[in-house]
């Protein structure tokens, strides 16, 4: 064996992280011991709800609701934090590293607004933290980010990386459900929550593409820094539109660098159907990665779940403890660039997708033209969809060539001003 007799653990929540990660180091003990040269000994389980810790059949020795009966057990070298939220995690978090116990976490709203400051609090106090599971569930990408891709200067990251919008998403395009409806039936399987603001806003894809961006960047993105827009808005027309233009819309989490500026950005957009990423279906994420030497490489997998989501946590303990029974220290180390800025929405560039109402007579498309033309954006394609001739309504969809937002944003307040036009139905980025 190692060097030492064994390596104690406490777990902070047995939701549906923890219950996976507790379900993981009791049934596979054995096996981790050898990995690691030692036993891995679930020692304390801080979760309130007794019912929970009933269900888990495991000794009711091992729980308590007390925090301080976990974090100051002197016998436990390792916290996982599973309780998700930002509090009272992050002072759990900041109490244990205090108190020189590891860290492993799968807490994407904790990190990505605190990043910098834990990553300090480690290496002042000579811990570790890692937080593998905390963007993309069971998809390696945190340390391809910290090793295999430090040799690269990455340029762009463009990723799916919220299964519950996804999910959503290929309902409406394959069944031709409306937003509602595939958000009912998505709560239904358990794959979104009875309060699903956090995902179909794009808050959640938000915090993870700040946690990637900052490794990718080499400094910091703060979530307020990323341009956020949800799904809510989109309608079966669109869907339909985009599959007779040739494309798929998708969530999108978007990061570039280009000449020290960066765009942090999640939305959605129309993506070419032949695309990887526009194939990407279901509750599976993918983290598509552009750079200097690697080219472009695609990370793929379960994005989230209990099980997905269990491996890369206890990985994240494997690695820790085998340390800790080797005797060697290694704390975090991340070189932040503060002279990078962030590029503001209303500066980026890409192509538009727009479907609009407007009176059904003649002269309605040159003046749409025009205030485009006037804001310097060029039509690619136009179409008029469908016609009310009873209610004297079309409906126009039109696709331009890149231009800027500011740009698009003023045009399309000046459209919506036109006599003619009853509404802008709605407006997609595009990503070629």
């Amino acid at each position: 064996m190692g060097k030492r007799e064994s390596i104690g653990i406490g777990l902070l929540g047995l939701g549906v992280v923890g219950g996976g990660v507790a379900k993981a180091l009791m049934e596979r003990a054995e096996a981790l011991a050898a990995q690691v040269g030692c036993p891995l000994c679930l020692r304390k389980i801080l979760e309130k709800d007794l019912a929970k810790a009933r269900a888990s059949k495991m000794d009711t020795a091992l729980f308590t609701t007390d925090p301080a009966e976990v974090i100051g057990d002197p016998d436990i070298d390792i916290i996982i934090e599973a309780l998700g939220g930002e509090r009272p995690a992050l002072d759990f978090i900041k109490e244990a590293m205090g108190r020189g116990k590891h860290v492993v976490t799968s807490n994407k709203e904790v990190l990505a607004k605190h990043f910098p400051e834990l990553l300090s609090l480690a290496k002042e106090k000579g811990v570790d933290i890692l937080y593998e599971a905390s963007v993309g569930g069971g998809i390696p990408l945190i340390a391809p980010f910290k090793q295999d891709l430090l040799a690269n200067k990455i340029s762009a990251i463009y990723a799916i990386i919220n299964g519950t919008t996804n999910y959503i998403l290929t309902r409406m395009a394959s069944e031709g459900l409306d937003f509602s409806s595939a958000l009912k039936q998505a709560q239904k399987l358990g794959y979104a929550e009875a309060d699903p603001t956090n995902d179909i806003e794009g808050i959640d894809a938000a915090y993870k593409l700040a946690i990637l961006a900052t490794l990718a960047f080499h400094t910091e993105v703060r979530p307020q820094d990323v341009y956020c827009e949800g799904i809510s808005r989109l309608s079966s027309r669109d869907f339909r539109y985009a599959r007779e233009l040739g494309y798929e819309i998708k969530l999108l989490a978007i990061a570039k660098e280009k000449d020290a500026s960066i765009e942090v950005r999640v939305h959605p957009v129309f993506l070419p159907e032949d695309l990887l990423l526009a194939k990407v279906d279901g509750v599976y994420n993918a983290v598509q990665v552009e750079g200097d030497l690697v080219g472009r490489v695609l990370f793929y997998g379960q994005g989230a779940g209990a099980a997905p989501t269990s491996s890369a946590v206890v990985a994240d303990v494997i690695n820790i403890a085998r340390r800790i029974n080797l005797g060697v220290t290694i704390t975090p180390t991340l070189r932040l660039d503060p002279t990078k800025k962030i590029k503001p929405i209303s500066e980026i560039e890409t192509r538009y997708y727009l479907r609009m109402s407007t009176v059904d007579r003649p002269g309605v498309l040159a003046k749409i033209s025009k205030i485009l033309g006037d804001n310097l954006i060029s039509i690619s394609s136009v179409i008029q969809k469908e016609s009310d001739v009873s209610a004297d309504v079309a409906e126009i969809v039109l696709m331009t060539y890149p231009a800027q937002e500011r740009a698009m944003q003023k045009a399309m307040g000046e459209i919506e001003r036109l006599d003619v036009v009853r509404e802008i139905s709605n407006f997609v980025r595009v990503e070629d």
